[in-house]
């Protein structure tokens, strides 16, 4: 899957802010936003399984959307970077913070 020019600006910026800001390897927060359905949340914890993650989900007030956050050990800012495309290719509906 091609990545629009807009998205790839955007990891080259985070690349960045991720080497100046870190010591590398690092303790990594992801958080992501679906819509509360099993499946999705599923699929995003499977693509963490077995990495050593720390999982944490919170249904919203309504109930329509689940925030997901996931504290891991990366190795370099190319490997978080490497995760978020695999959540947002594989996860229709995904919001990544």
């Amino acid at each position: 899957m091609s990545t629009p020019k807009k998205t790839e600006e955007f990891y080259n910026k985070l690349r960045v802010q991720l080497q100046e800001t870190a010591t590398w390897p690092s303790e990594y927060l992801y958080k992501f936003i679906v819509p509360s359905e099993a499946t999705k949340i599923k699929k995003i914890e499977d693509l963490f399984d077995n990495l050593g993650a720390v999982i944490s989900t919170k249904e919203s007030g309504k109930g329509k959307y689940t925030s997901i956050s996931i504290n891991l050990q990366m190795k370099d800012p190319d490997a978080v970077i490497t995760k978020y495309k695999e959540v947002a290719d594989q996860v229709e509906g995904v919001i990544s913070l």
